[in-house]
């Protein structure tokens, strides 16, 4: 990742916090915004072209924000891409605002792996209780791996917790080799 996306990430991050602005409304503007961009290789094509005059850009961004509706901060950082021409890097900018919010609002991303699809009851169930064992507010994700045979794998950041039925006869196996 470039470093100047982190300083992007940060600048909009602070702009967000300073004016008090409602993070889950501008968090589905920005992904109304980047599902346009992800959608559309010719909008991607024009943005990026550097033979097309940023004012230009500009004014389709305009044209997409009616539509759109991004409050005016965001609007503007899209602006600031565009006239800098770092807009084909919006989406790492995206994904780098979002980590620092999650930090600021003590957001921890989980990744859970189970061996089975889950009930909306059991995955709000594990992900109080992962919640609980993180001292922190859990932003999950879910993945199935039929290979863990049963139980549940969690990974917050570098920690990983292995209470998968594949993992207890690792642990068993090597109980057993080293006695």
């Amino acid at each position: 990742m470039p470093a100047f996306v982190a300083r992007y990430a940060t600048a909009f991050a602070e702009v967000v916090t300073a004016a008090h602005l409602d993070t889950n409304a501008l968090d589905h503007q920005l992904t109304d915004f980047l599902a346009t961009w992800d959608g559309s290789r010719e909008l991607r094509e024009f943005f990026v072209n550097p033979a097309v005059p940023n004012a230009q850009k500009v004014v389709v961004l305009d044209k997409m924000n009616a539509k759109l509706g991004m409050q005016k901060e965001l609007r503007n950082l899209i602006a600031v891409l565009i006239n800098n021409d770092r807009i084909g890097h919006v989406s790492e900018v995206a994904a780098a605002y979002r980590k620092i919010l999650q930090e600021q609002l003590g957001i921890k991303p989980a990744e859970i792996t189970t061996a089975r699809a889950l009930s909306k009851e059991e995955r709000d169930k594990l992900v109080a209780e992962v919640g609980r064992l993180a001292g922190a507010r859990i932003d999950a994700s879910f993945k199935l791996d039929p290979a863990i045979l049963g139980g549940t794998v969690v990974r917050i950041g570098s920690t990983v917790y292995d209470g998968s039925v594949r993992g207890r006869l690792e642990r068993l196996k090597e109980t057993l080799i080293s006695s």
